[in-house]
């Protein structure tokens, strides 16, 4: 085997979480395109995304899945691999975000992001997992943040849920190891999305973003896929227990 082909994903089984929108729907269709199978799983919306890619020559399907409802979840990746025979690669990627002040944060705006982001983040991989070890290969990435490493004003539940990430992705990793299992962690920078438009709505906010940026421009989904490829394929195969920023240089200035 070549160096070139342990970035190729032919044959794999893919699962992404959040893949309707956003980054989440340019990883699945980055790995579609390396060769995987994707099944998108995400609200309604991830059947435009799995069409997308299916209209490409790429092979995908859709599942309505809610991360918070953890048997639900289960099931659902059991029927994956019941019907796949396996499964390769996770993408933790379901995320939500409420953007408020500290002391203005309520119970339940808590609730919502911890439930999604680390509750449901935790649960998703654990049903993966449960599968990789059977089979005793495995690739998951879980989805951090820059708020993973520093704080930002306003996301004090979203810094403390993908901090939560780093945690969790470093114990899977020396957990699962044994099974030949990789467990990492992607901490995307500031890339325009959905669910960051808020902040590029704001003139001073997004002012302060791009000068902060030693690259001098916020990222593309494009920018992201080298990681992630990386991460889900052969290539990668004794990396683990690592997060890998993709921020234009944020976190060195």
């Amino acid at each position: 085997m070549g160096i070139l082909d342990k970035y190729s994903l032919a044959g794999k089984v893919a699962v992404v979480t959040g893949a309707s929108r956003g980054l989440g729907k340019g990883y699945a269709i980055g790995l579609a395109d390396a060769g995987a199978t994707v099944i998108c799983c995400a609200d309604e919306d991830a059947k435009a995304t799995a069409d997308a890619i299916n209209a490409a020559g790429g092979t995908s399907e859709s599942i309505l899945m809610d991360v918070t409802r953890i048997e639900e979840t289960r099931k659902i990746f059991e029927s994956i691999r019941d019907k796949y025979g396996k499964l390769d690669i996770l993408i933790n990627n379901a995320g939500v975000e409420d953007i408020n002040k500290f002391v203005d944060v309520t119970p339940d705006q808590y609730d919502k992001i911890m439930g999604v982001n680390l509750r449901g983040t935790f649960f998703t991989a654990q049903a993966a997992a449960r599968i990789m070890i059977g089979q005793k290969k495995g690739k998951i990435l879980n989805i951090g943040s820059l708020g993973s490493a520093i704080g930002l004003a306003e996301s004090s539940v979203y810094c403390g849920t993908k901090s939560g990430v780093v945690g969790i992705t470093k114990t899977m990793a020396i957990e699962l190891a044994k099974y030949n299992v990789q467990v990492n962690a992607l901490g995307p920078g500031y890339f325009r999305t959905p669910m960051t438009e808020p902040f590029f709505q704001d003139p001073a906010h997004r002012k302060w973003i791009e000068e902060r940026i030693p690259m001098g421009r916020t990222g593309t989904e494009d920018d992201a896929l080298g990681a992630v490829i990386f991460l889900c394929g052969e290539a990668s195969d004794y990396i683990t227990g690592q997060i890998v920023y993709v921020d234009g240089g944020w976190l060195a200035s």
